[in-house]
């Protein structure tokens, strides 16, 4: 299996960066069409647990789309394949002083595009965050 074939990173790396934008102006039409419309889809999210692609859009339907805007560090997309990729990214927003996000998601190809088939977000203290 070859890792990280430059033309693979790029698109995950183009439909992290979409992500992204819909994420930080609360675009839920594209943060859905994003997920993998699938009961196998995980979010392990701050706050809660989500079970399959309608237990995501759910949460995100219902969504505070406040505070959203956060400073992306450490991003990094590793491609295993040529239809798999993992991205790992931390965050910081003003609202969590003190405090790093930590993002994880799966990708995979499908004949419909890159979809996110896992996610973990969680935060700690920056004093436990290592180097």
């Amino acid at each position: 299996m070859e890792v990280n074939l430059p033309d693979v990173v790029a698109e995950v790396t183009e439909a992290f960066a979409r992500y992204e934008k819909a994420l930080t102006s609360n675009d839920v039409t594209t943060l859905d069409a994003l997920f993998r419309k699938d009961e196998n889809t995980i979010r392990y999210g701050i706050g809660e647990n989500l079970y399959g692609y309608e237990a995501i859009a759910a949460f995100r339907a219902a969504r505070n789309p406040a505070g959203l805007m956060r400073e992306l560090s450490k991003t990094v997309i590793t491609a295993y394949g040529r239809d798999t990729a993992v991205a790992s990214t931390l965050f910081s927003r003003a609202s969590t002083p003190g405090r790093v996000g930590r993002q994880m998601q799966t990708w995979v190809r499908f004949a419909d595009g890159w979809r996110i088939v896992a996610a973990h977000v969680s935060l700690i203290d920056t004093l436990n965050e290592k180097p």
